[in-house]
């Protein structure tokens, strides 16, 4: 069913859970960052425990999201969608409800298997049910309302953090989910994909995840130098290994290697792991350094990092149009290099730091380079596969970008030379985080490199991203199967 006219009530109710849905794990990813100190001194947690805190979730979405919408094609995207919303509002209850960091870390990586459900079938719901006229502009007002979601998220957390305190970050979600998943039910039609099979990649999918887990306890954990933590450094690369191994040898890979024969999606995949590991890296520590180091509440450490997510949703689809024009090879050079140059600017950040000379000039150079790179790095990805693939080639891009902020949240605290209780010392974490700044800036300079030496003018007649309003920080937007309207 693709009749639904936006208009129509049934199609302001479909807007209106697909958007519920869809925040609910966009406001999870940013205001969680802002609660994270206090969740350490309640819970006696170290910094290990923090950033298990952030990378469980990452874990699962970045491992299943791309299975997760194979499910919602074959057996049906309303009722995916549902158990997504479902799932995600119970892991979030439990989070809320956890005793101790053990429980939290466990709930919250359930918390990234219910959001690799939700996530991909709240875009696929509303391609499928709306009339093909009305398709774009309801895509549109689904990412913009997103972008919101994301921009008021570091302020909302660091309220409830400071208010009715951090469970409140988690148990938000439960009214959600209530409101959400009823809604559903009710009001928006199933859709599946006829030419779905039935067979998924669930190999792939277990694979890629234990690669991705290793890799990531090996990081977190190095400061022990124990064997253990050699054995999930091995193990992760042989995981890898055989991850590859598995893609290239079944009949329906998860992620079918030949996708990267094009040598432009290769190369702005490397583009994407470089921003968004830099990216990753610096919304986990800025949150804490602003409390930490510069003593700042959750609200305060929550409303100071606004300006980047307000500056991406109001300005996104404005580089994009500039990047139609005049190609992305400019965007994607310029655009790391103005991230990088926010981050030095970071390095002004400190003890007794003022918002207005210090820290907010950094996020405004920041911002602006997020907002040049973002549209014209989503165009890139879709121009670069054939229109049949842009479905795959965006989450594939978005998995990237997921499983980039997870490395980063595990290596930059070990190469910044983070002790297990630096959080708890303003003066070593504020040591400690302009190295991290200087490193991330080293990466996005990486990147800036490798778009400039590889990326190349969009054929005539790719696609156009449907997402032009993006406020996410944490990955580029999902573009569906029906990427969008040609350029021309």
């Amino acid at each position: 069913m693709s009749d639904v006219r936006l208009a129509s009530p049934q199609g302001k109710w479909i807007l209106l859970t697909t958007v519920l849905g869809s925040s609910m794990a966009m406001l999870d990813s940013t205001v969680v960052n802002v609660a994270l100190p206090r969740i350490g001194r309640d819970l006696d947690a170290q910094l290990a425990a923090l950033q298990w805190t952030v990378n469980a979730y990452m874990l699962t979405l970045a491992g299943l999201i791309l299975l997760g919408g194979s499910l919602g094609d074959h057996y049906g995207r309303r009722k995916i969608f549902v158990i997504g919303v479902v799932w995600f509002a119970s892991a979030s209850l439990l989070c809320g409800l956890a005793p101790n960091a053990g429980v939290l870390i466990a709930a919250r990586a359930l918390q990234g298997v219910g959001g690799a459900l939700l996530t991909p079938g709240s875009l696929a719901l509303i391609q499928a049910s709306f009339h093909p006229d009305d398709r774009g502009r309801a895509v549109g007002l689904w990412s913009g309302f997103g972008g919101i979601g994301a921009a008021v998220g570091p302020f909302l957390g660091g309220w409830l953090v400071d208010g009715p305190g951090w469970r409140w970050v988690f148990l938000l979600n439960v009214p959600l989910a209530l409101l959400c998943a009823p809604v559903a039910v009710r009001h928006v039609p199933e859709s599946a994909d006829g030419r779905s099979h039935g067979r998924f990649d669930v190999p792939g999918a277990v694979l890629g995840a234990l690669t991705l887990a290793f890799l990531t306890y090996a990081l977190i954990e190095a400061r022990e130098g124990s064997l253990v933590v050699a054995l999930c450094a091995v193990a992760g690369v042989v995981a890898g290994i055989a991850f590859v191994y598995v893609e290239k040898r079944s009949a329906d890979p998860m992620m079918p290697l030949d996708i990267f024969a094009s040598r432009q999606f290769t190369a702005v995949n490397l583009v994407t792991l470089c921003v968004y590991a830099a990216f990753g890296g610096f919304f986990f520590l800025a949150a804490l350094e602003l409390q930490v180091a510069v003593g700042w509440s959750a609200l305060a450490a929550g409303t100071a990092l606004l300006p980047t997510t307000a500056m991406m949703l109001l300005f996104s689809a404005r580089s994009g149009a500039l990047a139609d024009r005049i190609g992305p090879r400019i965007p994607l050079t310029v655009g790391p290099l103005l991230c990088a140059a926010g981050m030095l600017l970071m390095l002004r950040v400190g003890p007794g730091a003022s918002y207005v000379t210090d820290v907010l000039p950094a996020l405004l150079v920041l911002g602006a380079g997020m907002v040049t790179l973002v549209a014209p790095l989503t165009s890139t990805v879709l121009g670069s596969v054939d229109t049949a693939r842009a479905g795959l080639a965006s989450g594939v891009n978005n998995a990237a970008a997921r499983a980039a902020g997870l490395i980063a949240v595990a290596a930059l605290p070990l190469l910044a030379g983070m002790g297990p209780d630096a959080y708890r010392s303003p003066d070593a974490f504020d040591d400690a985080f302009h190295k991290a700044m200087l490193i991330c800036a080293g990466v996005l300079v990486l990147g800036s490199a490798v778009a400039f030496a590889t990326v190349r003018s969009l054929p005539p007649g790719c696609r156009r991203p449907e997402c032009r309003t993006h406020g996410s920080i944490t990955a580029p937007p999902l573009e569906g199967e029906r990427a969008g309207k040609r350029i021309g």
